[in-house]
Parts: C-alpha cells; structure tokens; sequence
C-alpha cells in the first residue's frame, strides 16, 4: 500500500505539470471499450481531450471500437485497432487491455477501468510498467471490503448477499477479497459465475424470490455492462443493490462507493496527452482514480422500503432524490 500511494502521489504531481501544445498534425487515438454503460468513460476522456486542446475536426482523429460489452471478438477487435496503426491505443476495462497488450508490445496503450493492473498480470508494479502500458487503476479489488461495509450499515439484517462473477481477472480478485469481509460480518456470497448476457439473465431468473438478502456487483466488465439486470432485479426484490459507480445510482442502484466513469476518462485524457507530448508509458505511474464518492438513491430506498441511516447519508457525495 506504501509503494502504491508512493506512486499515486508521484502521478498527482506528474498531471499537474504543464502539458505540452497538441501537435499540429492530427493525431490517432483509437479507443476499444465494452460500450453500454462504460459510454460516460468515452464521454470522459472526450471532454478531457478537448480541455487539452485536442478537436476532432483540426488536430485529432479518434476510431472507437464497441464491442458492445465483450465477447468472442474482442481479440479480433484489437488487433484490428492495432492495424490502424494509431499514435496512442485507449482500452476500457481489464479484458479489453489484456486483449491489447496481446495484439502489439509497441504502439502505447493507455487503459483505464482496470481493478487491478498488477495482479491481472497487465504490469509488474505500480510505479513503471516497463512495457508500453500506463494508465488508471480503478482500484476496484481494494474496495471490495469497503462497500460490504457500506452494504452491511445500509442494510443491517441482509445476511445472503448476491455475487455474480465473471471470468475475468478483476472479478476473482474482487470476489476473493470480498469473502474475506462477508467472513468478518457474518455474511454468506451466494456466488454465480457468468461469462455473458445471457448467463446473468439465466443465473437471475433460476434464483426464486427470497433466495438473497442483498446483491453485490463484483466488479467486471462483462456485469457492468449490464448492470441494468441487476437494477431491475434488486427493485423487483425490494433488496438493496452495492455496486461501485454513482452514475449506476443514478439509473437505479442503492448505493455505490467507488470512481466516477466521466471523471475517469478526464483523467485518462490527461495521460493521454503525456504519452502524446513523447513520455514513454513506462515512465508514466499507474494512477488511481483522483476521487473516490458515496452515493445514495433515496428513491430506490423508499422503493425497496430501506431508511439509510443519518450517519451514512451525511457521507455521502451524492443523494439521488
């Protein structure tokens, strides 16, 4: 933990530097991402592009790739971002940045959404990747005791918590450390592996009514591409729903605690523009997210007949009313 806030401090510091003029040639950035609910990233790291100077019309050329929340073509998709022969190669999400590192070891990849670039394999270390990867860390595997935490205060007697994990790297270590807290709390991970859209909508109709007490989203990009499933599903069980992003609160969600998607792909920009003006990727530092919020739908409270307690709503960043 000392070497990653060692290393997130150093990367604070390296953003804040001035940043060079674009150049006046467009440059190519190609962006491969899952889409769906992941499109406030894209939003994010256009409108931080823009604030660097960059413009679509005069200096910029941007080829995004959805695949539309994953699946069989994702390597495919890669490689064929990859042939376009781009200055800079954006990827949202862990298995979309593995799928890049995998279709070329020269063109700079800068990721963003990822839970865990060193246990997922993608870098060795926080502070320099010593490849041609960089970017933001979602922080998403250390956050997982956190919001059992916030799911437990928020709703005391939920005792059965619904896990649905995909097999992605970020979703095992997620899940992993989460059984440790559900330990501590007296809480039982009724876990469901899925590896698409139509396994999450398999696993949710063969669970009756009254299965689960709670469902927690493990993070991954294949869950959170759908989360509106699960949205429906926790407000036709009247149970409350954990997951990690406020604008998925925002659409439904109880409470959340974790990164913004639009602020993530602002910050992404700015590495971006790094990579851009010539600093290497692996003298960049994986950064983590510049703000991590609370946020509560009092809506989806009322609906599900939850009473957040004072103590939580006077955290919380964002209230949905």
């Amino acid at each position: 933990m000392a070497a990653l806030a060692c290393a997130a401090g150093l990367a604070m510091l390296l953003t804040a530097a001035l940043h060079a003029a674009p150049p006046a040639r467009p440059v190519k950035i190609a962006v491969l991402t899952p889409g769906l609910s992941f499109g406030e990233v894209l939003g994010g790291l256009r409108d931080g592009l823009g604030q660097l100077g960059y413009r679509e019309d005069t200096n910029l050329i941007l080829l995004v790739e959805d695949t539309k929340g994953g699946g069989s073509d994702v390597k495919a998709q890669a490689q064929a971002l990859v042939a376009a022969k781009p200055d800079v190669l954006v990827t949202v999400s862990t298995s979309h940045t593995m799928a890049a590192k995998s279709a070329t070891s020269t063109i700079p990849i800068v990721f963003t959404w990822v839970g865990d670039p060193v246990r997922s394999g993608l870098v060795p270390n926080y502070a320099s990747s010593g490849n041609n990867l960089t970017g933001l860390s979602v922080y998403s595997g250390p956050l997982s005791g956190k919001r059992l935490e916030i799911l437990k205060e928020i709703t005391p007697d939920a005792r059965r918590i619904l896990c649905l994990v995909a097999r992605e790297s970020i979703a095992e270590i997620s899940f992993g450390l989460a059984q440790r807290t559900a330990e501590q709390l007296g809480m039982v991970l009724i876990r469901r592996d899925v590896a698409s859209r139509d396994d999450i909508v398999r696993e949710l109709g063969a669970l009756p009514r009254g299965a689960f007490d709670a469902i927690y989203h493990v993070p991954s990009g294949l869950v959170t591409a759908h989360i509106g499933l699960l949205i429906q599903r926790a407000r036709d069980d009247k149970v409350a729903l954990m997951t990690h992003e406020d604008e998925q609160v925002a659409a439904g969600a109880l409470v959340s605690y974790g990164a913004n998607y639009r602020r993530m792909g602002q910050q992404t920009a700015r590495i971006v523009d790094r990579v851009l003006s010539g600093v290497a990727p692996s003298e960049i530092p994986i950064q983590i997210p510049d703000k991590l919020m609370l946020a509560i739908n009092l809506v989806t409270a009322r609906t599900i007949g939850l009473k957040p307690p004072l103590t939580l709503l006077e955290r919380a960043e964002r209230i949905v009313e």
